[in-house]
């Protein structure tokens, strides 16, 4: 009896229950949220590679240091920012984005934090060279090119834009921020920001950084599912095969050697000698770095739009206008010093920041081309050219300085190099004739 009257409720509540819906697909794509943590990453890591430019006279005025020791302490800096690279996007596929970057987050702020302490050259030379250098480079833009390569199957042009504009980003905070540092309380307490800005990033890698769009059951943005590859072993050995395979083609050689102009013109040449030479034509050290400050506003609306173009237009002519129109500014700059600033310096500021790294989607673009699955190594290679150039003019600049006792050498003769870059990308050819 009791089961026969139970029945009917039984149909009852089955029949007149809610269906359960389907699952909707996510408004935001996974991808996306990678992005933005990787954007985070970045304006985090790079936070260290603001201060070179505004360290230098302090330093120079409180332990009696030369321009060319700073400088190379700034270039190996620089040299070991571009040589980690390449490694770092093998050590992600062996051990995983995340667990890498969480690592070089930690390296830049032991660095950070030992330099507080710091009383002789060699020491700025270990902890900005050494261990800033590795931290840095490890989140370099090979960091971005395996994130766009793995999360994104469309759009690719787009993100390498907005991850690149993410150093010129962290150079807009902490620039302004580190320069009023300084000038109010010393350099000491601006290395102490940029070690907590390291820091804070950590949680939110550890926790929303993702490796592969596999590991949460999706397919990269704009393209199908695909299975997460085993981890690569052997990533330090197949780094340099990569190196080595792609230095048998021309386009390597071309996109190395203009793109360490790159690193020499930018880089090497602004971001180390900028602000001191602006400060020995009388401008305070404050304004010339709201000044670069500036540069990094128009460094992010000239990269992604940048990166809008790459979608649409050939790569190679592309860099060959950026070089060209760079190598003009920086021969202009030396008449545009003065004690304040004037429309003239603005007008090169706006100028210099909208191509200041438009460089990096065509280029990124270009070794996709060439190099398909191994393009993120290669770049890191090419990358690490463009930290060589670098390196080469902070500690050649410091010394060009030292001897001359003034920096506009330095301006012209970069403003010619990148003349030379535009050349170089006219005349890279396609991937069917690039075998040497």
């Amino acid at each position: 009896m009791l089961s026969g009257v139970n029945r009917p409720t039984d149909r009852t509540t089955t029949e007149y229950a809610p269906r359960p819906r389907p699952r909707s697909r996510p408004r935001i794509h996974r991808a996306w949220i990678v992005a933005a943590v990787t954007f985070v990453t970045i304006v985090g890591g790079a936070a260290f590679n603001s201060l070179p430019g505004l360290f230098v006279e302090p330093l120079h005025d409180e332990f009696g240091w030369t321009y060319g020791e700073i400088g190379l302490a700034v270039s190996i800096d620089m040299a070991l920012y571009g040589l980690t690279a390449p490694f770092a996007a093998a050590l992600m596929d062996r051990f995983g984005i995340r667990r890498v970057v969480v690592v070089a987050l930690g390296a830049v702020a032991a660095g950070a934090l030992a330099s507080y302490w710091m009383t002789a050259a060699w020491q700025l030379m270990l902890y900005w060279g050494l261990l800033v250098g590795l931290g840095t480079g490890s989140m370099a833009m090979a960091f971005s090119a395996t994130v766009t390569h793995r999360w994104f199957a469309a759009r690719r042009g787009l993100v390498t834009g907005i991850l690149t504009a993410a150093g010129a980003s962290g150079q807009l905070v902490f620039l302004p921020l580190c320069a009023w540092i300084v000038d109010e309380h010393g350099w000491r307490p601006a290395t102490l920001t940029v070690a907590l800005a390291a820091l804070v990033v950590v949680p939110f890698v550890w926790l929303l950084m993702r490796d592969h769009p596999a590991d949460v059951g999706l397919a990269p943005y704009g393209g199908t599912y695909v299975e997460k590859p085993a981890p690569a072993r052997g990533a330090a050995r197949r780094t340099v095969r990569v190196l080595f395979d792609a230095a048998r083609t021309g386009p390597f050689w071309l996109l190395a050697g203009s793109f360490a102009i790159c690193g020499a013109s930018t880089n090497g040449l602004m971001r180390t000698h900028f602000i001191p030479s602006a400060h020995e034509h009388g401008m305070q050290i404050t304004a010339a770095a709201s000044l670069l400050a500036v540069i990094g506003v128009f460094d992010i609306i000239g990269t992604i739009f940048s990166g809008w173009l790459t979608d649409r237009f050939d790569a190679r002519r592309l860099l060959a206008v950026y070089y060209a129109l760079r190598g003009v500014s920086l021969l202009f700059l030396p008449m545009l010093m003065a004690p304040t600033v004037r429309p003239s310096m603005v007008f090169f500021i706006v100028f210099y920041g909208l191509d200041w790294v438009a460089t990096v989607p065509p280029t990124l673009a270009l070794c996709r081309q060439q190099y398909g699955e191994d393009s993120a190594i290669v770049f890191g290679w090419v990358l690490a050219s463009h930290q060589v150039g670098a390196a080469l003019v902070a500690f050649l600049g410091g010394v060009v300085r030292d001897v001359t006792g003034s920096y506009d050498l330095v301006w012209y003769a970069s403003g010619a190099l990148c003349a030379t870059a535009a050349l170089m990308a006219l005349v890279i050819r396609g991937k069917q004739a690039a075998t040497l």
